[in-house]
Formats: C-alpha cells, sequence, structure tokens
C-alpha cells in the first residue's frame, strides 16, 4: 500500500527526483527487443492531494528487458532532512545512500508491505552505503537518531517512472513503442489501465 510522506519533503522530491522530465533512470534505456522508434511521452495522473504527488509507473507488456541503468541513484542526507523524499530506483540494481549532513545518521529501510527490514545502517559524515532491492514495491526510510526524519522509495523493474508535478501533470522521454500497463499512485487512490505507445498516441490521460 501507498504510504504518504510529510508534506514538507515535497519541494524536495519535485527538485531531485525529476518530477516531470526523467524516469527512474536518467539515461532513458530502451527495450532489447524489434522496436521501430520511441516516443517522448506527456500525460495527466490525479493531482497532488494534501500535497502528495502522483507516482507514474509504466510496464512494458510482453516485451524485452529494459537495460541497465547507467547512474547510481542518490538518496541524501542534508541538514537531518532525506533528499530527495521521494526516491525512484531500479530493481536488482544499486542505490547509493550518501551522508553530507554535519552529524551521524542511520538509514532504516522497511518494506512498506511486509514490514520487513531491508537494512538498517549508521552511515557517518561523508560515507556512502550501496544498497540493491530486490523486489518491487514501495519502502519506507527513517533515521533511529532523528526521528523526524523520513522519506519514500520505490523500487521498479522499469525505468519508466516518475513523479507528475502537483497539478499532476508528467513527461517520460523516449518510451519504445509497444504496449504498457499504465499504474499510477496517487495517495490513497491507485489507478491502472494498459496503453499503447506509438507516433500519434504520446499524451496519456491516468486521471482515471
Amino acid at each position: 500500500m501507498f504510504r504518504l510522506i510529510p508534506a514538507i519533503l515535497l519541494a524536495a522530491a519535485v527538485a531531485t527526483a525529476g518530477c516531470v522530465t526523467a524516469p527512474a533512470d536518467s539515461a532513458t534505456p530502451a527495450i532489447a527487443a524489434a522496436d521501430t522508434g520511441s516516443q517522448n511521452i506527456t500525460g495527466t495522473a490525479p493531482p497532488a492531494s494534501g500535497n502528495f504527488p502522483s507516482l507514474v509507473i509504466l510496464e512494458p507488456i510482453g516485451g524485452g528487458t529494459p537495460t541497465p541503468q547507467t547512474t547510481t541513484p542518490t538518496m541524501d542526507q542534508v541538514q537531518q532532512t532525506f533528499i530527495p523524499s521521494i526516491l525512484l530506483v531500479r530493481t536488482g540494481q544499486p542505490v547509493d545512500f550518501v551522508n553530507h549532513d554535519e552529524v551521524l545518521h542511520n538509514v532504516r529501510v522497511k518494506d512498506d508491505e511486509t514490514r520487513e527490514s531491508a537494512f538498517n545502517v549508521a552511515i557517518p559524515t561523508g560515507e556512502t552505503f550501496t544498497h540493491t532491492f530486490e523486489r518491487d514495491g514501495f519502502y519506507d526510510v527513517g533515521c533511529d537518531i532523528h526521528p523526524g526524519m523520513s522519506a519514500q522509495i520505490l523500487s521498479t523493474t522499469t525505468p519508466w517512472t516518475v513523479v507528475a508535478d502537483p497539478s499532476g501533470a508528467f513527461s517520460i522521454a523516449n518510451v519504445p513503442n509497444g504496449p504498457y500497463k499504465a499504474t499510477v499512485y496517487a495517495g490513497a487512490q491507485k489507478v491502472e489501465k494498459e496503453v499503447n505507445i506509438g507516433a500519434g498516441a504520446t499524451a496519456l490521460n491516468l486521471t482515471k
């Protein structure tokens, strides 16, 4: 189940996660399949509810395997705040957790669905911890030393994942042509539908 994050961290999520222009992997990899092209997708998801943004996921149907990420997603800790507050990562590929704060933090990460611990490690100033999430889903992030710190991670196999802006608008670059399952998490609401990406089919309405 999608768990809402504190509204005060929304600005950090929007600024750092690339909310309307980039998927989870900014290299926008292509599907290793017989595609005839790719499209720059724009669309509309439900608007932010109580300042909580919508998350959009496009999963290819019957296609090949997306190529590996070429850059490593990073969650930082600055002024006792996780940045970004929503981090999009790729399942089975590494994620860096960095501490650029002046104090020691620990990063406590739990699977949102099972409540099982993914890891709980102390990260001194200037140090980095690398972890690979092995299951798609949401993960809650906290710090035992500073209980006011919180964030959320969404791990997906597909690279075509994005945080919509407060109005619900989003864009994803270089999506290969073909059929996709579109999933939107908007607060407690979940929208699912099948869409087809191709020439002349680049605008998606995922509001219902």
